[in-house]
């Protein structure tokens, strides 16, 4: 995983997201996800391009279900755009970069 990654858990979640200086994208996935790890590359790549302008955290649901049921994610991989500790837009499925760099320009 790369530097620019923060692990996301239920236990720092209000820290690392809420209270977050920087816009936040939390990829939410699991180890047993395949379209999961197509899209990690890419948030990888992300995470790298976008360093000190956005956070970039990745979150296992199978370890942090509270968090993908109070945002009512049903399916995987998801992706949550959140600033200044409000959920602003998500992402759902195996997308190509450029759908996710729109998103993240509009929260930027």
């Amino acid at each position: 995983m790369s530097a620019n990654f923060v692990t996301i858990t239920e236990e720092n979640f209000e820290q690392e997201v809420l209270q977050s200086d920087l816009p936040v994208m939390i990829d939410l996935w699991a180890v047993w996800c395949a379209p999961c790890k197509a899209i990690e590359p890419i948030v990888e790549q992300i995470a790298n391009e976008y360093n000190g302008k956005l956070k970039v955290g990745k979150l296992d649901v199978d370890s942090n279900q509270r968090i993908a049921v109070q945002y009512g994610v049903r399916s995987i991989p998801t992706l949550l755009f959140f600033k200044d500790g409000e959920l602003q837009d998500q992402l759902i499925g195996a997308v190509p970069k450029q759908a996710i760099v729109e998103k993240i320009n509009k929260v930027l």
